[in-house]
């Protein structure tokens, strides 16, 4: 046993207030990214509240709560790999992060459920898919390109796609097109029963 270390350590432990040794033992969360809201059953926040969640307000979201994702969230769960061609570039790229399905299944969402998903962007675009095509078209929350997490201001942080070449009716469309289920920017998931 060193010591000298023992009794540093044990000087600066007791001259730390209380308030910051339960802070010192709670691990950090990064901002919040994806927020899942509807039926779910697991939650870690309240009911959006207007005055500060101003995007989600102005967008016309509602809940009483939901599950709140960090990227260290995201990162926790098993990640798949797709090289989609983009119609933005019209060149391969390597995408990966979770299933959409396998962050529903982490809210609490029973994948045999007949369910209807909103997937919205930071612009406000909207787009309601069934999990059950969610499923069948593999989308994912892609975190990463070519290896390089998504950027705010580009196509992430967070962006809902799939390998739109490789899926029927998707793949038989012109480039341009394929993407339209797709929103970059996602920060929020709506479930709803149907």
């Amino acid at each position: 046993m060193n010591k000298r270390a023992f009794l540093a350590t044990s000087a600066l432990v007791g001259l730390m207030p209380l308030t910051a040794l339960a802070a010192a033992k709670t691990p950090a969360r990064g901002p919040v990214l994806l927020t899942v809201s509807g039926a779910i059953m697991r939650s870690n926040r309240g009911a959006l509240d207007p005055a500060l969640d101003q995007m989600m307000a102005k967008h016309g979201l509602k809940f009483d709560r939901a599950m709140a994702f960090d990227a260290v969230d995201l990162y926790r769960l098993p990640a798949v790999t797709i090289r989609p061609t983009l119609e933005y570039d019209a060149k391969p790229h390597t995408l990966s992060g979770p299933l959409v399905s396998t962050v529903l299944a982490a809210a609490g969402v029973a994948l045999d459920g007949a369910f209807t998903i909103g997937l919205r962007a930071v612009d406000g675009y909207n787009v309601n898919v069934s999990l059950a095509e969610l499923q069948r078209m593999r989308m994912l929350v892609a975190t990463h390109m070519d290896g390089k997490p998504l950027a705010l201001g580009g196509l992430g942080p967070l962006w809902a796609v799939f390998d739109a070449g490789a899926v029927a009716p998707y793949k038989d469309q012109p480039l341009k097109e394929r993407f339209a289920q797709c929103p970059w920017g996602l920060y929020h998931m709506d479930v709803q029963k149907t």
